[in-house]
């Protein structure tokens, strides 16, 4: 007989890092029954050093109304937007140009990224955050 939790429901939130909304939380996970104020203490505690960032969290809910959190890495469009000082993307991205993305700053936000993305290559790692920047209207440097 093994010993591990039946998953009643998974569910990725982001929240702003050590210091999340109830209001999000509850909508989310209020159905569930777990104490949804004991969630966004964990949350805020693990979350504290990356404060103002927007950290996305799996909450893995068990049958016993116990939970688990996964936290991983901020969005990549977020970081883009932080690295570059921006508000938003490009209206029409195809055609409008919003700023410029260094290579050293693609640099630094695909290894920041590494371990959500699909791959341990830091220069496949750049590529995908190069795609998601030229689809935001963001210009990125050429090699």
């Amino acid at each position: 007989m093994t010993n591990q939790k039946k998953i009643a429901r998974e569910v990725t939130l982001e929240l702003e890092a050590g210091n999340a909304a109830m209001t999000d939380i509850g909508k989310m996970l209020g159905p569930a029954g777990i104490n949804t104020r004991q969630l966004k203490l964990d949350y805020d505690a693990a979350t504290a050093a990356q404060r103002g960032d927007v950290v996305p969290v799996v909450v893995t809910v068990f049958e016993d109304r116990t939970y688990a959190l996964r936290l991983k890495t901020p969005p990549t469009a977020y970081l883009i937007r932080k690295t570059l000082g921006l508000a938003r993307g490009a209206a029409r991205p195809g055609t409008q140009s919003v700023a410029k993305l260094s290579r050293d700053q693609l640099r630094e936000i695909a290894e920041r990224k590494l371990p959500d993305l699909n791959t341990a290559d830091v220069e496949a790692a750049m590529r995908q955050v190069a795609g998601t920047a030229r689809s935001m209207g963001v210009l990125v440097a050429d090699e």
